[in-house]
């Protein structure tokens, strides 16, 4: 005999194995492969997300919280959708009846803005009770995503890792719970909160769960804040819910009341946001999902109206080619 006593035990084992194999699988691999080789380069190629689509909508924020009067105007200029505040709830205690007026005037509820997440434990389950009800309003008037700002802050204050960790889970608590209503969690980035500038909200999003908490990127407020908003959309691509089409100017002079700081918002085109680039990166990434035109108030000096100061940003919207 030449087969050594390796070689022996081998062959035994390998029996062993095949007889505890089934019947079919056996076959198979005694016959050799089911199927010939298959060329699987096609998956090496990424999948086309499709066109870009862009649909616009209104912050109702600019009437001073008139939701009646901000739905009416925010129809006819032509845009798509409302973002409403908090105060809507008193003015329309039944989310059927608000639901039932934006179908009317062809309105889509994008969000509510709900206010913001406290870091006060004495506060969390008081808050979490506050936006969870919110969220069932949202659910019940036919609304889409829910607006959360973190922790409010002063300009020069800084804050911990553990903080921002902190701010991520309380933002998780809240989106999981007002997922319950289909209603998702949009993280606001927002001038005086503790996630005001872009380390910051990196490091919330970092803390948070990606599936109960994304990102509304506001462009101005991120400009602001110290970052490039068309860099953030590459980055956060993955994470935006929304946008908010917005644009801030220097007003020149920090005690003036109507633009606390220094800087003031003013209508789309009309400030240091470049637009030309957010919607170029938003094309990059194939965005399919709603910017929100947001003016806190008409800027100050100009005599319009908040329904004409809206137009203005949709009308240098629509030269970007971005349509309603």
């Amino acid at each position: 005999m030449t087969t050594s006593r390796r070689e022996f035990l081998a062959g035994l084992a390998s029996a062993g194995a095949l007889a505890s194999v089934p019947r079919v699988t056996r076959a198979a691999i005694v016959a050799g492969p089911l199927y010939p080789p298959m060329n699987l380069s096609m998956f090496d190629t990424p999948l086309h997300h499709g066109e870009t689509e862009i649909r616009l909508g209104c912050a109702a924020i600019t009437w001073n919280d008139n939701a009646a009067r901000a739905i009416d105007d925010i129809s006819a200029d032509g845009f798509a959708g409302i973002q409403l505040r908090a105060p809507t709830i008193e003015q329309f205690p039944d989310p059927h009846a608000l639901r039932d007026l934006l179908a009317g005037k062809k309105l889509t509820l994008v969000a509510l803005s709900s206010g913001s997440a406290s870091l006060d434990l004495a506060q969390r389950q008081a808050q979490l009770e506050l936006h969870v009800k919110h969220a069932q309003y949202v659910h019940e008037a036919g609304g889409l995503y829910m607006q959360l700002i973190a922790a409010t802050a002063k300009p020069e204050e800084t804050f911990t890792g553990d903080q921002y960790k902190l701010q991520g889970e309380i933002f998780t608590e809240i989106g999981k719970r007002i997922a319950d209503y289909g209603v998702k969690l949009g993280f606001h980035n927002h001038m005086n909160s503790v996630g005001q500038p872009p380390e910051a909200i990196e490091a919330i999003l970092n803390a948070s769960d990606p599936n109960y908490v994304h990102l509304l990127l506001d462009v101005a407020h991120y400009l602001e804040g110290g970052g490039d908003p068309a860099a953030a959309i590459h980055k956060y691509e993955r994470r935006i819910l929304f946008v908010h089409f917005k644009d801030v100017k220097n007003s020149g002079d920090a005690k003036n009341t109507a633009a606390p700081g220094g800087y003031e918002w003013v209508e789309v085109g009309h400030g240091r946001v470049e637009f030309p680039a957010v919607i170029a990166a938003l094309n990059k990434i194939h965005y399919r999902g709603w910017g929100v035109v947001e003016l806190d108030r008409v800027p100050n000096g100009e005599a319009l109206t908040p329904k004409e100061a809206n137009a203005v940003s949709l009308h240098y919207l629509e030269t970007l080619g971005v349509r309603a």
